[in-house]
């Protein structure tokens, strides 16, 4: 009698699983493309197609009353604006008060940031409070200050007649209205910034402050030395934005006195007001387009030489 051992079962025999069809590959590769098209496709009827058909609309002469009737002009309505002199006051008036209102609220919206990054009782309220005026209409808070540097009986001119200073004519002086204007974007905005620029200073790591304060630097010292250079991307953001939002401007300086003129002789009227006024006020639809479209051109060489002017101190300061 032979004894043989028992044989080992064979190993389950391992079935690859199936290779992706054509098919399924296609939809892999498109897949991304289409989770994109809803985006792509909002964007080109609703930001795209309007900034064409403006550039398209600038070259010809059209009337509100009659805007099927259009008139080949070409560059006409540019040469014709380069000829008003009241769009040189509106290109004038918006630097003023872009400068007027965009530095100051930067500024204060630095220290403001710098003051609610300590730590502190009620920060999360304080950081709260100050969106507050971002929230807010700016129709009503247009409004309220309008009240506020009223010439006779405003809140501004009685606080100033208390230390002897005569009574100020906030929305018919040069300076003056554009001041007013400059103080409701002030208002509203420096909350909005200064919160970007706590975002920004939690991310700059305590490492670095720790290492100052052993090299004996005072908290003056490391704001300068420590949270401006590792806030320079931030403020590059805020001044582009900053920037495009005064270039823009037109609820603060339309809802001061109630006049897309801009006040009696034009002294507050920015670009915005001036194309509303072309285009609402005087129905020319086509010299609206080629002011819309200056506008859109001066925010792009703003914004560049905001990019450019950041990029050669980035490099002079790696250079050295």
């Amino acid at each position: 009698m032979t004894l043989t051992a028992p044989q080992a079962p064979a190993p389950p025999r391992v079935v690859p699983p199936p290779r992706p069809g054509a098919v399924r590959r296609a939809w892999r590769t498109a897949s991304p493309y289409a989770y994109l098209a809803p985006f792509f496709t909002l964007f080109a009827a609703f930001g795209l197609f309007p900034l064409l058909y403006t550039a398209f609309v600038s070259l010809y002469r059209v009337e509100l009353q009659t805007p099927g009737d259009m008139e080949w002009r070409g560059l006409g309505n540019y040469t014709a604006l380069l000829r008003d002199e009241y769009f040189w006051v509106a290109v004038r008036n918006t630097f003023t008060i872009g400068v007027l209102s965009t530095v100051p609220q930067l500024v204060m919206a630095l220290g403001l940031a710098h003051l609610l990054n300590y730590r502190m009782r009620g920060r999360t309220f304080l950081r709260t409070a100050v969106l507050l005026p971002y929230a807010t209409s700016v129709a009503a808070a247009t409004l309220v200050f309008a009240q506020l540097f009223g010439r006779d009986f405003g809140l501004i001119n009685y606080a100033l007649g208390l230390v002897g200073v005569d009574p100020v004519d906030w929305q018919n002086g040069t300076v003056a209205s554009q001041i007013a204007v400059s103080t409701v974007v002030i208002w509203r905005w420096t909350g909005y910034n200064a919160l970007i620029y706590l975002a920004g200073m939690q991310s700059i790591p305590d490492e670095l402050y720790e290492a100052a304060a052993m090299d004996g630097a005072s908290r003056w010292r490391q704001f300068f030395h420590v949270t401006l250079p590792g806030l320079r991307p931030t403020i590059l953001f805020t001044v582009i934005v900053s920037t495009i939002g005064a270039t823009q401007l037109f609820g603060e300086p339309l809802l001061l006195e109630g006049s897309i003129s801009g006040g009696i002789s034009h002294q507050y009227q920015t670009l915005g007001l001036y194309m509303y006024e072309q285009g609402w006020g005087f129905f020319h639809l086509g010299r609206a387009a080629a002011i819309a479209w200056v506008m859109f051109l001066l925010i792009v060489v703003l914004v560049g030489l905001n990019a450019l002017i950041a990029r050669r101190r980035s490099r002079k300061e790696a250079g050295r």
